[in-house]
């Protein structure tokens, strides 16, 4: 954010709209703009102390602040009790966030940013650890996914295989 009260400072002391863009991390541009919008505003050094940077953004650029519109926010503990369940995948919960933004005529977020509000969700409910294990002392195993179906050649039978997976470390 643009540090408005130490734009307004630094002219008071004298510096140059140049200087004060150094000085401030911020373009000549905006310095410029800030310093004809506080003459504008009949505003000058000092400043009372309720004027916060907050305030004074509030107050220069008010269409910016309430123009935002606001997009309605999927329900994260929803989405997260969902995907545990097996079929279930993003796409299918963006379209029924869709469907519920349109009957409460809501904006909904684009697919992107949906995934992005999962993706930090999931990023604060994650536990992780680092196990130190020497390359091919161990392996590990699991059972993946649904169960597979195998016809046998010779009598066409249908039969429900399990997939097993072993990994070595560092493999």
């Amino acid at each position: 954010m643009t540090d408005f009260r130490e734009i307004l400072r630094l002219k008071s002391l004298g510096f140059s709209e140049r200087n004060i863009a150094i000085s401030c991390p911020c373009s000549r541009n905006t310095v410029s703009k800030v310093l004809k919008r506080a003459i504008e505003l009949k505003l000058s050094w000092p400043l009372s102390e309720e004027l916060t940077n907050s305030a004074l953004n509030a107050l220069f650029y008010p269409k910016e602040s309430s123009s935002i519109p606001q997009k309605r926010l999927p329900n994260l503990d929803y989405i997260h009790k969902e995907l545990l369940k097996q079929g279930v995948n993003k796409k299918l919960l963006w379209t029924e966030y869709l469907e519920e933004c349109r009957l409460c005529n809501g904006e909904p977020l684009m697919y992107s940013r949906f995934c992005y509000y999962i993706q930090q969700d999931e990023q604060k409910r994650r536990a992780t650890m680092h196990i130190n294990r020497k390359p091919g002392e161990q392996v590990e195993v699991d059972w993946a996914g649904d169960l597979a179906q195998i016809i046998d050649p010779d009598t066409g039978e249908i039969i429900d295989a399990h997939i097993f997976v072993g990994v070595m470390t560092y493999s």
